[in-house]
């Protein structure tokens, strides 16, 4: 295991109960940045642990630190789709470039429940969302938040439209683990970390609020009532209907069926267990 274990996650106000304290552990080097730009850290083995998009889990086949998602089993707030027409008529969407699982989201939700196949592009961080041409535009985290958009007369929240459909919570990430990590005792910083941050959701609401703009009040009902931090069954169900969909239209690679979404693992010296994505295995024919 590397001295300190390279840590990335994402800037939202979603991911500030998961890392409470966390840069405070001196086995860990903490970053931040975009969940899009975490998961092509990953993958450059930049970072050994994100807190990457899920659907680059199942891209990807990481391991992931079990119990701790950021997920909602019903309206987000934090990933919307702002449309100047309703879904049956989206000829083009604009994908906000930190989104990675709410892109793919936002297409199974067009082409599988609404039988659209629009054009695609993506949004700059740095452009205004108000200066697309496209029939709709897909904001997520904070960004999403704060928007009001006036000349797009729908705004359709991406969990509440995932739960409407499926009766199933939406999973938008997890920390993944890189291949060749093992975590050990570091792991139980992960769990400390969310047990602190959950305690701690009114005085992060309270400290980040002015920055984003935000009344204090709807970050604390946000963070308490909104986001759910927990993989439990009925979100790993959820988690796996989305990789089940996503495979359909060959947003994710293929696999063999599976009996269940993760496996357990044993991940080396300090008895840590894991939770590993199924294998990227290309189905024949």
């Amino acid at each position: 295991m590397p001295d300190r274990i390279r840590v990335g996650a994402v800037t939202y106000l979603n991911a500030k109960p998961l890392v409470e304290g966390l840069d405070d552990d001196p086995r860990i080097d903490l970053s931040f940045d975009l969940p899009s730009r975490l998961a092509d850290q990953m993958e450059r083995a930049e970072i050994d642990v994100g807190l990457i998009p899920v659907v680059e889990l199942f891209r990807g086949g990481y391991a992931h630190v079990p119990d701790i998602a950021v997920a909602s089993r019903g309206p987000v707030l934090s990933v919307t789709l702002f449309s100047r027409v309703p879904w049956a008529e989206i000829g083009s969407v604009s994908l906000d470039e930190g989104s990675r699982t709410s892109a793919a989201l936002a297409q199974v939700l067009l082409r599988k429940k609404y039988g659209r196949s629009p054009h695609l592009e993506q949004l700059p961080i740095t452009v205004p969302a108000d200066d697309t041409s496209t029939d709709a535009v897909l904001l997520i985290g904070d960004r999403a938040m704060k928007a009001c958009l006036p000349g797009y007369p729908y705004a359709y929240d991406l969990g509440r439209e995932w739960a409407d459909w499926t009766g199933l919570p939406m999973v938008f990430a997890v920390w993944a683990v890189r291949d060749g990590i093992a975590l050990g005792e570091v792991e139980s910083a992960f769990h400390t970390a969310k047990k602190r941050g959950l305690d701690r959701a009114g005085a992060i609401a309270a400290r980040e609020a002015p920055g984003l703009g935000l009344d204090a009040g709807f970050c604390r009902r946000y963070l308490d009532t909104i986001i759910t931090y927990d993989l439990g069954p009925k979100e790993r169900e959820g988690m796996e209907r989305f990789r089940e969909l996503a495979e359909e239209l060959n947003l994710v690679p293929h696999t063999e069926p599976r009996v269940a979404a993760t496996r357990s693992l044993r991940s080396g010296a300090g008895g840590s267990t894991l939770s590993r994505s199924a294998p990227m295995t290309p189905r024949r024919g």
